[in-house]
């Protein structure tokens, strides 16, 4: 490792977080990209006015995260991001949007997105989000969360069955529940990242629940935050 001037290592910059903006409108779509490019370590790498055209620009240019309307012309957000997530499944899509209607955020979750913003969301939280997107961590607004509950409850009116978990599988869960990373939770527990993990994974495998997001859902529904 090469040295610095002081005579210690020199650290490599972390690769910035590519990322492209499809909206419809372009005052948005512009604007969007126009503050995210001002953002350190992010760099907008293109945008486009329909889910189509966003696909097809996806495809050639790799980038880490897609920020997604949810209505566009040509082919809508949500077919866009299926589509992505079976031809770029490393590429993360953040559907942001102005409506938080229940049928909606409920295809967002079935289409594997990473998470469900509004617009009114400020510039420096948009970002924010933006970096977490790339490092895994499902995010939702606030009230896409209290929809996607309701459309939860809509869709599966029969309750999942209960499941007993260990006390530290219970703790594991309600940090999960209020966005935790593993790092986090092992801080939190005194665990091991590997053992925590574990503890997610199995979570997961014993309530037949897909990702973290569900997890949340799981816990803030049955009051064990």
């Amino acid at each position: 490792m090469p040295a610095a001037a002081g005579g210690g290592p020199v650290t490599a910059a972390p690769e910035p977080v590519r990322v492209l903006v499809a909206d419809d409108q372009a005052l948005i779509r512009e604007g969007i990209a126009s503050l995210l490019s001002i953002e350190p370590g992010i760099e907008v790498v293109g945008t486009a006015a329909d889910g189509r055209a966003a696909v097809a620009l996806a495809v050639r240019t790799r980038p880490d995260v897609v920020l997604m309307d949810v209505r566009m012309p040509v082919l809508d957000g949500l077919r866009a991001a299926e589509l992505l997530r079976e031809r770029l499944p490393s590429c993360r899509v953040l559907m942001l949007t102005t409506f938080d209607d229940e049928e909606y955020v409920l295809r967002a979750l079935r289409a594997g997105t990473g998470g469900y913003l509004l617009k009114d969301l400020p510039a420096r939280e948009l970002a924010q989000a933006v970096r977490l997107a790339r490092a895994g961590v499902d995010q939702h607004d606030s009230a896409a969360v209290r929809r996607l509950v309701t459309a939860l409850d809509r869709a599966q009116p029969a309750r999942t069955p209960r499941v007993d978990l260990t006390g530290r599988e219970q703790a594991v869960l309600r940090l999960v529940a209020v966005g935790a990373t593993n790092r986090e939770i092992a801080a939190r527990l005194h665990l091991s990242e590997g053992t925590v993990k574990n503890h997610v994974s199995r979570i997961l495998e014993r309530l037949g629940l897909r990702d973290r997001t569900q997890a949340a859902i799981y816990a803030r529904d049955r009051g064990l935050l």
